[in-house]
């Protein structure tokens, strides 16, 4: 008998595990088998063209009957979500296509059986091929239309092979890591996140300045704010100090006067660019300007105790690169001077470029063959003022400089290679966040960088942004989360939606850091997300969407809460989140508002929610039922597997859950720890868990010495007995709180009895730890006796 490929061309359709995704799929569509990229089924797909051409349209097929999740550029810089049911929904500049079948529920899909029964998620990844970068886009025919671009005039193809790569599988988020594992094996120009070093920043909280001074950042305001939050007892223990500490300026050429007129009618601000790799005379000593930007670095450090300090610069030195004819600037080669051209995908999305200060006066661009020795030089002398790593900004620009240099994507590898290349071996901690990075260009040429910004800015004084951020963040890192982990970039702590934000990056697992004006905070926040050391408690994956979230619209369809799930040690956390009301608009080509059906929405909360919460189970024979603490109502919850919970939220409004899966001692004994109650993220305090029943505690000798409630959940331990112990090691302080079912006997942190609490009405035990553990420690141990 032959076995047919789980994914494959058959009859002009797109067939994938015997279920039709596309129909029509003309003629000069070229599909490749997948298996040589690794041990997943799946199938890349080409087109042959009559003539070559650096642009190219083909379509793949027609797309209906469907629920699909797209991730899509709505700026050159930045991606956004999208959901739909057919070929027209799915927009320009589509760079992550997950489609769901929807014969299947989601209750066949949680039950082991034959995957006939279960729902199918396929998912297609367009790539770069050569010097083309590939896109999707839908048309008004519903086909899914293929998009392949080399930005450069002189660059031309016309057979293409390995342009996108499709596989499918059952389990969302473990066909999409290996469909992405099978794309790196096969280009092998990028790795996978788990294969990344990542930086200390990740596991401290921070401040950055950005929205603190914007561009007018000082010496003094650096220390400024680093002595803000230290006083209030959430001492960051990084900073980022971004743009506006180098050394830049306007071009002073014949024609400047000529153009800046043209641009005062156009609007365009001046475009400056970098005169010198160190910093500016704000960032010098003034009693000896020799000490450069150490000086500041020094005060970060031994003044006030941080680990870290990052700088902010361009990929191309600044926002309008180099400065021709600049001496300090000569050794790099003469700056090549590039005017953007942008796809159309890109310039119908982002109608604004076309005025750009950029596009109307050009970038200064190190030559490709110099910028190793551009990055080495600039990385080193930072590096020798203690400089920890940098955040590279305004990645994207480089697809649009390829005329005349083999295209974008030849460009931008060439300078990803040597930015890597100088972030090894001038960061050993590989100090790098890419930012503004969005293009398929720079995600899969990421070797080194570890942490990718995972949308659009923090905008404090637009309200249309705050919902869309959340939702953005989310979505994005579904795809983003697997090459780099997703920073979900600074918020303010006094703010609004401060809350809001400040929960998001709690259960983010990325960084965590705030850009406060000095004297401008929120402590009581800061110390739902802070320790008193300045470490934070992190979730151990990138934040993502739950299984039922990933087709449903959040921010538009007037019906739908947001739920992100993540794991911690011995934990899950589940963040709900309304972000209704604002969206991108497609029309008017900006966020913005427009009514939403209700005030506030219902939404349904399971235990399953949290996609691999039974990695967490300390028990084989696990019943799928866990116990949940409400942040927002501090209540606790026992929910079976299965059962949903009602939850409603109005705009703006949210809810973050611990859920521990219950372990069942004895009859009548269950415990479920939460960790740190009054944190966002309380779980990823819990480092250590264990359980011990004692010798005869399951046998029916002990039956006669508790009383079970009506409900058979509470028992009273009215003998002399210990039933079981639970030994838990716990970092940081604050109110300790678990699930049991029966009033503790006694508990112990350390040697020492403690006090504590129990609401016999919903099995809530509480104990306070007063104080960080002693540092040769690192973590209480506690003890609970049952």
């Amino acid at each position: 008998m032959t076995i047919k490929p789980a994914v494959r061309i058959s009859e002009r359709k797109l067939v994938v595990k015997d279920r039709t995704i596309l129909t029509n799929v003309p003629e000069n569509v070229i599909a490749t088998s997948g298996a040589a990229a690794g041990p997943v089924e799946g199938v890349f797909l080409g087109a042959a063209f009559d003539k070559d051409s650096n642009n190219h349209v083909v379509s793949l097929g027609t797309l209906r009957d469907v629920r699909f999740l797209a991730c899509f550029r709505f700026k050159l810089w930045w991606m956004a979500q999208k959901m739909g049911d057919k070929g027209r929904d799915i927009p320009l500049e589509t760079q992550f296509l997950l489609v769901e079948t929807k014969d299947g529920s989601h209750l066949e899909a949680d039950i082991d059986g034959d995957d006939e029964n279960k729902i199918v998620y396929t998912v297609f990844l367009p790539l770069v091929e050569g010097p083309f970068k590939a896109c999707l886009q839908g048309n008004s025919a519903d086909e899914l239309e293929l998009c392949l671009w080399s930005g450069d005039t002189d660059t031309l193809a016309s057979t293409f092979t390995h342009s996108v790569y499709i596989s499918s599988g059952t389990d969302p988020f473990g066909t999409i890591y290996e469909a992405i594992k099978a794309v790196k094996l096969h280009l092998g120009t990028f790795r996978l996140r788990g294969e990344k070093k990542l930086p200390g920043i990740v596991d401290y909280f921070g401040w950055c300045t950005w929205d603190a001074f914007y561009q007018e950042v000082t010496q003094e305001g650096v220390e400024a704010g680093l002595e803000s939050l230290e006083v209030g007892g959430t001492p960051p223990k990084f900073v980022i100090i971004d743009d506006g500490w180098q050394s830049v300026g306007s071009d002073d050429h014949q024609q400047q006067q000529e153009e800046e007129e043209e641009e005062k009618e156009l609007g365009a601000p001046q475009l400056l660019r970098l005169t010198g790799i160190k910093e500016n005379e704000k960032f010098q000593k003034k009693e000896d300007p020799s000490v450069g930007i150490k000086n500041i670095v020094n005060i970060a450090k031994e003044k006030h105790g941080l680990k870290y300090v990052y700088v902010w610069h361009a990929i191309t030195g600044y926002w309008g690169g180099v400065r021709p004819g600049v001496k300090e600037m000569e050794e790099y080669g003469s700056a090549i001077m590039q005017y953007p051209k942008l796809s159309k995908g890109v310039l119908e999305n982002e109608p604004t470029w076309k005025n750009d200060a950029i596009a109307l006066q050009g970038l200064g661009l190190v030559n490709p063959k110099n910028v190793y020795k551009f990055y080495n030089e600039l990385h080193s002398y930072l590096a020798s003022a203690g400089i920890d790593g940098v955040k590279v900004d305004v990645q994207c620009i480089l697809e649009t400089l390829g005329t005349g240099l083999g295209g974008g994507a030849e460009l931008t590898r060439q300078y990803h290679h040597a930015l890597d290349a100088s972030v090894a071996r001038n960061f050993p901690d590989n100090g790098c966040i890419a930012c503004m990075s969005h293009n398929l260009e720079s995600l899969y040429c990421s070797k080194q960088t570890g942490i990718v910004r995972a949308s659009d800015d923090f905008y404090p004084r637009d309200p249309t942004s705050h919902t869309i951020h959340i939702a953005a963040v989310a979505y994005n890192s579904v795809f983003l989360g697997e090459i780099m982990l997703p920073d979900w970039d600074m918020f303010h702590s006094l703010h609004p939606a401060a809350d809001y934000h400040g929960s998001a990056r709690a259960i983010s697992g990325g960084p965590v850091y705030v850009s406060d004006a000095p004297g401008k905070h929120n402590f009581d926040l800061l110390r739902k997300l802070v320790l008193p050391d300045g470490s934070i408690l992190r979730a151990r994956l990138p934040g993502r969407p739950t299984k039922d979230c990933l087709f449903s619209d959040p921010a538009r369809d007037g019906v739908s809460l947001l739920k992100i799930w993540n794991m911690n040690k011995y934990t899950g956390v589940l963040g709900m989140y309304n972000c209704q009301g604002a969206a991108w608009n497609s029309v008017e080509r900006k966020n913005t508002f427009h009514q939403t059906k209700s005030e506030a929405i219902t939404g349904y909360v399971r235990g399953r929610d949290v996609h691999l919460i039974s990695d967490v189970a300390l028990d084989s024979n696990w019943n799928g039922n866990v116990a949940l603490y409400s942040h927002r109502t501090q209540d606790l919850i026992v929910l079976p597997y299965n059962v949903a919970m009602p939850v409603s939220l109005k705009v703006l409004e949210h809810d973050i859950f611990t859920v521990t899966p219950i372990k069942a001692l004895a009859p009548g004994f269950s415990f479920a720890p939460f960790g740190l109650i009054d944190m966002f993220n309380g779980g990823g305090a819990i480092e250590g868990l264990k359980y011990e029943v004692k010798s005869g505690a399951q046998l029916s000798d002990v039956e006669d010495g508790y009383q079970v409630e009506g409900n058979g959940q509470r028992a009273e331990n009215l003998s002399s007995y210990v039933i079981a112990v639970a030994s838990m090691e716990v970092k940081g302080c604050g109110r300790f709180g678990a699930y049991s079912s029966t009033k503790p006997r006694k508990c112990t942190v350390g040697s020492s009895l403690v006090e504590f609490e129990y609401d016999s009405s919903w099995g809530l035990v509480s104990l306070n730890l007063v104080e960080m553990p002693q540092e040769e420690q690192k973590v209480h141990k506690i003890e609970i006796e049952l």
